[in-house]
């Protein structure tokens, strides 16, 4: 069950072992991150600021854990009085606002289970998430609101609409009055731990989106193992920063349980539009922003700037999440600011499973190690695991105990949860191999590998030597059918400010791979673009690549 108090960094590997050996994570009987964590901070900490939100405009807000407890109280009674009934599903359709969080804690108080999603997805997007989750209640802004309304009788069994905004269309509840009419005193539920809890729509790279149903404990507790072993400096004070869509299970991770297990300040940055790297390089200069957490893609955009004055006013701790992090980007980041950026794994279905532990080296390129309370292994087909340097699947071991912190299945497809799981593991999909001392490398998703002239390549390992170049800003590698070798690599580079596409160019960075990485490995191809695709999570989508190739 959730503690208040972390763990100790490690000192040696020997160390690690004996924690992972000895580290077991159980669920109580009884679980609600509203009521035990978040109230139960309001009651130690009353005054330790729980949410710190810059808005567009230069505006700021600062919510303590007593404030965001009463509010949170209002807004489950006002859901209640809504009409929405225990384990009613309610879409959390908001951008990088306070209202986001605060729905988030509610929706748990009440025991309704919550649907976020970003601001990104389409009217179309939003309507299949309504009708596959049967969705009963949406709390959104006044563009979502228009986005619905739009969507007409296609939607009309969402009977609560909730809007943030001061002027909600016609038909939809006004936040700010129903929280204002809302009476703070409130019982706590006694929520099973097994209990539905949470859906994240995965983004995918085929087929449509699956659903992941989390339960109290799964999140709530389970992420107990992201908040000591990933997050494990974070206590009351501490301002925190995660960079990343509320849409997304990241946040979920590195922005709402894991910090708040913690006691941490979450820091909220909402800037619509493009990401700025200069106004982020400029916060962190400002604001005593101690820890942060970004894709590597930031990290990636965030090193293409001048750093020489670059001087952040508190930071400490650095993460990433979310991609493989390119050893490259790591070595810039570190020599401008001194901080190694430890990455960290895990997906939509689980919590932290791997990264950079506190205490240990991190080894640039890995993924780092299993984080304790999870039996990680890189497996082959048959379920055994793959000694050290060989290439298999990412798996969890789920017999003859069960980890907290992995996702009951995908709802409503039975057959999709039964093909994650065989021979007593939950498998990822991702290939990796481990070393002797047991850190993890990440390869490819499974369907990603290149196999050309009878060899196995992993993708991100040609990525990461095109990335060492000055002239590439973003990459993704593929394979090609050839009807001689199987496959080829194929690269799409989009390119850094000041270049231009040119077979001058194109030569010059194949000659570059064969000189960084095995030279069976180097692009026969590369096709310059102006961006690469990518889902509305922000992952590229290599499937689209493929079919392009």
């Amino acid at each position: 069950m959730t503690t208040m108090a972390g763990l100790p960094g490690f000192s040696t590997l020997e160390e690690y072992r004996r924690a992972h050996e000895a580290y077991r994570l159980t669920a109580p009987e009884l679980f609600n991150f509203g009521d035990d964590v978040v109230d139960r901070w309001a009651s130690e900490e009353p005054d330790a600021v729980a949410l710190w939100w810059l808005g567009p405009s230069g505006g700021e807000r600062r919510l303590s854990f007593a404030q965001l407890s009463e509010r949170t109280a209002r807004l489950a009674n006002a859901l209640e009085e809504l009409g929405l009934e225990r384990g009613s599903r309610v879409m959390v359709h908001l951008p990088s606002v306070p209202e986001w969080w605060e729905t988030m804690v509610a929706l748990a108080k009440a025991d309704l289970v919550a649907i976020p999603t970003t601001t990104q997805l389409t009217g179309k997007d939003v309507q299949f998430r309504i009708d596959a989750a049967g969705v009963s209640g949406v709390v959104t802004d006044t563009a979502g609101a228009r986005k619905i309304e739009a969507l007409g009788d296609a939607v009309a069994s969402v009977r609560v609409r909730l809007c943030c905004g001061d002027r909600p269309p016609r038909g939809w509840a006004a936040y700010e009055s129903v929280i204002a009419s809302a009476p703070s005193e409130r019982e706590p539920l006694r929520t099973g731990s097994e209990e539905p809890s949470l859906i994240y729509f995965t983004s995918g790279t085929t087929g449509p989106p699956k659903m992941v149903l989390h339960t109290h404990a799964s999140y709530g507790v389970g992420h107990r193992i992201t908040a000591d072993f990933w997050l494990e400096h974070l206590r009351p004070g501490v301002v925190h920063w995660n960079m990343s869509d509320p849409g997304w299970a990241k946040t979920a991770y590195a922005g709402y349980f894991g910090p708040w297990i913690r006691g941490a300040t979450t820091f909220v940055v909402h800037r619509p539009g493009k990401f700025d790297p200069t106004a982020t390089l400029d916060i962190l200069q400002r604001y005593p922003v101690e820890s942060l957490c970004a894709p590597p893609t930031v990290y990636r955009m965030l090193v293409q700037e001048d750093l020489d004055a670059f001087r952040p006013r508190a930071l400490r701790e650095c993460r990433a999440a979310g991609e493989a992090l390119n050893p490259e980007v790591l070595a810039k980041w570190r020599d401008a600011t001194g901080i190694t950026i430890r990455e960290g794994y895990g997906q939509s279905e689980t919590v932290f499973l791997c990264g950079g532990l506190p205490g240990l080296p991190v080894r640039p390129g890995s993924m780092g190690l299993p984080a304790p309370g999870i039996d990680l292994a890189v497996i082959d087909d048959a379920g055994r695991r793959m000694p050290p340097g060989e290439v298999g699947e990412i798996a969890i071991r789920v017999e003859p105990e069960r980890p907290v912190g992995l996702f009951e299945g995908y709802l409503g497809a039975p057959d999709a949860t039964a093909r994650c799981y065989r021979d007593g593991w939950y498998c990822t999909g991702d290939c990796a191999r481990v070393d002797d001392d047991g850190y993890v490398w990440f390869e490819a998703r499974a369907d990603d590998i290149i196999t050309s002239s009878a060899y196995r390549i992993g993708p991100f390992e040609v990525e990461s030597a095109l990335m060492e170049h000055p002239a590439v800003a973003e990459i993704a590698v593929v394979g090609k059918p050839d009807p001689e070798r199987t496959e080829i690599v194929k690269a799409f580079v989009v390119l850094a400010a000041g270049y231009t596409p040119s077979d001058g160019l194109c030569a010059e960075l194949q000659e570059h791979v064969k000189a960084s990485t095995a030279p069976y490995k180097y692009p026969r191809e590369i096709e310059f673009l102006d961006e690469l695709p990518k889902t509305v999570t922000g992952k590229i989508r290599r499937v689209e690549l493929r079919k392009r190739a």
